[in-house]
């Protein structure tokens, strides 16, 4: 078993395509659709053995999630926040480059 390489709360950005985003969940292994697998080109079709993460994404358009293989992803260093619609429903605000996960009271 693989150790992922990144965190939940951490901030990243796509190592070829524009887009970043915070990564809200992790897979160990993929774990998606035959058909999102078969939509990827296979000259950059990634391993399907390493970690997969789930993205609050953005673009230079656009907001989203995204599903991105642990090769595909660098740490995105420029300390800005991510301003996908979404990043308030899951993390508090950002700190040291990282989000902090909400913190759920139980009664």
């Amino acid at each position: 078993m693989r150790t992922a390489k990144f965190r939940i709360g951490q901030v990243v950005r796509h190592r070829i395509y524009p887009f970043r985003g915070v990564i809200f969940d992790v897979d160990p292994t993929f774990s998606n659709t035959e058909e999102w697998w078969d939509s990827i080109p296979e000259d950059v079709r990634p391993n399907r053995d390493q970690p997969f993460y789930h993205l609050l994404a953005e673009n230079e358009e656009t907001e989203y999630v995204a599903y991105v293989s642990e090769q595909n992803l660098i740490p995105d260093i420029t300390g800005e926040p991510v301003r996908h619609p979404q990043v308030h429903e899951i993390f508090e605000e950002l700190s040291d480059g990282s989000y902090v996960p909400l913190t759920v009271e139980i009664h």
